[in-house]
């Protein structure tokens, strides 16, 4: 099954955000062998010089490595991987304080209102 891309951003970068996202997530544990660039190629629906590509750009990050016999394997430093998350949420985090400003709401009412769903979170 094809993965769904975009359209206006580069494949190979969703492609890495995707990937992030589920080594961030847990979806892909540390130590972890991941399928091979033409088996991703396939299943995502692209060149396998894109998978490639945003394989290759895991590696630089220090999310993936590569072990001769074996593949590319997800990283075991659990120090990266938190930061990697900790990186998401952060830009999350960010892009909904941007909105919510834009949105002509002060700071104090965006923490009233994330204390107030925060809450009813806690109550289900």
């Amino acid at each position: 099954m094809a993965w769904n891309f975009e359209k206006g951003k580069p494949i190979y970068s969703q492609i890495v955000e995707r990937f992030r996202k589920n080594i961030a997530s847990g979806v892909y544990q540390p130590g972890q062998r991941i399928k091979s660039v033409r088996d991703l190629a396939v299943e995502a629906g692209v060149n396998p010089n894109t998978m490639q590509r945003a394989l290759s750009e895991l590696e630089r990050e220090g999310l993936l490595y590569s072990e001769r016999t074996a593949g590319r394997i997800v990283t075991s430093d659990k120090d990266k991987i938190s930061g990697i998350r900790r990186e998401m949420v952060t830009d999350i985090a960010e892009q909904f304080i941007r909105n919510m400003r834009d949105s002509g709401i002060s700071d104090e009412e965006i923490l009233s209102i994330v204390r107030q769903i925060l809450q009813e979170g806690q109550k289900s």
